[in-house]
């Protein structure tokens, strides 16, 4: 099972960073599939699909390497480095998949800019202050 959902979550991958093909990627996901973000309330499948239609405008030809691509069970964790072309930004993102009946069932994102990584490291600073 965990290779199988392994291979799931890197079609549906594939599919969205060769070609902006946003239908490869909801035909991986579940109808009912659910994304959930820091700081923001969790996303339906299509108001998730929608944003990612309006992020590919912005991000086209946007470079990702895929880390680590980990399962278990369920879980699939994706953690890649993300960079706009050129001298763009660069991101970190772990995506944590829930695989449910062969698709996609629920997804959990943490970005972080990479610029700002060294001032994330002591995060609990601020808190003392």
């Amino acid at each position: 099972m965990t290779i199988a959902n392994k291979t799931i979550v890197q079609r549906a991958l594939a599919g969205l960073i060769a070609t902006g093909d946003v239908d490869t990627l909801a035909s991986s996901l579940s109808n009912d599939f659910v994304h959930h973000r820091p700081g923001a309330a969790p996303s339906t499948r299509a108001e998730w699909l929608a944003a990612v239609q309006t992020a590919l405008g912005p991000t086209a030809g946007m470079q990702v390497e895929i880390l680590h691509l980990l399962a278990d069970d369920d879980h699939v964790v994706v953690h890649s480095r993300r960079r706009l072309p050129d001298t763009g930004p660069e991101i970190v993102v772990v995506d944590v998949l829930r695989i449910d009946n062969g698709l996609i069932a629920e997804g959990w994102e943490i970005i972080e800019p990479v610029a700002q990584a060294a001032a994330n490291m002591t995060w609990w600073e601020a808190a003392q202050h």
